[in-house]
């Protein structure tokens, strides 16, 4: 299909278009549209909000800080207490987190912190999983390949007393009338 030069007349219009104020109204409307779609990503989701949710309660009940609902939780008023202090001090995230971990232990965190030796916590399971499945591959690799060796073995040298392939005897043919009787309902 050959292509369409567009004429003077084309140009003109699209150029005119450019100029026009839908164009600049549609361009308006264009920008608003991606300031506002950037602006609300994280719009519901406040800094107490973020680091409460990256903390355990520390009563033992196993859920996050902000989350722990057993009526008397002797231990989440008093740490999110401890969290607006912490975020009305001035430190920035990394310090509020630190806190806690000094005051309660690592086990305070919902999830480790990224970083030095905590990787390990993200990196082993992953490792683990796609060492273990490479593992189960390779072992049924290697007995496919040893069967079919084997297999290739037995008849190359005649396979000893077994029937070629397709071959049947009388035993066989008595075996399966036997398997076919037992089988059936």
């Amino acid at each position: 299909m050959p292509r369409r030069t567009q004429s003077g007349s084309d140009l003109f219009r699209s150029a005119r278009f450019a100029g026009s104020p839908l164009f600049w109204a549609r361009t308006v409307q264009l920008a608003l549209l991606c300031v506002i779609t950037f602006a609300m990503l994280g719009a519901g989701q406040s800094r107490f909000n973020r680091l409460g949710h990256e903390l355990m309660c520390s009563c033992g009940c196993g859920q996050v800080l902000l989350e722990c609902n057993h009526v008397g939780c002797p231990d989440s008023a008093r740490m999110i207490d401890e969290l607006k202090t912490q975020m009305a001090a001035g430190g920035n995230d990394t310090a509020v987190l630190n806190w806690f971990v000094a005051k309660y232990g690592a086990t305070i965190l919902a999830a480790p912190i990224r970083g030095g030796f905590d990787n390990v916590a993200w990196i082993v399971p992953v490792a683990i999983f796609v060492l273990a499945t490479l593992g189960t591959f390779g072992t049924v690799w290697l007995w496919k390949r040893r069967t079919l060796q084997m297999a290739g073995a037995a008849a190359g040298t005649g396979g000893g007393n077994l029937p070629a392939s397709g071959e049947s005897n009388a035993q066989d043919a008595a075996l399966r009338e036997r398997i076919r009787r037992e089988t059936e309902y």
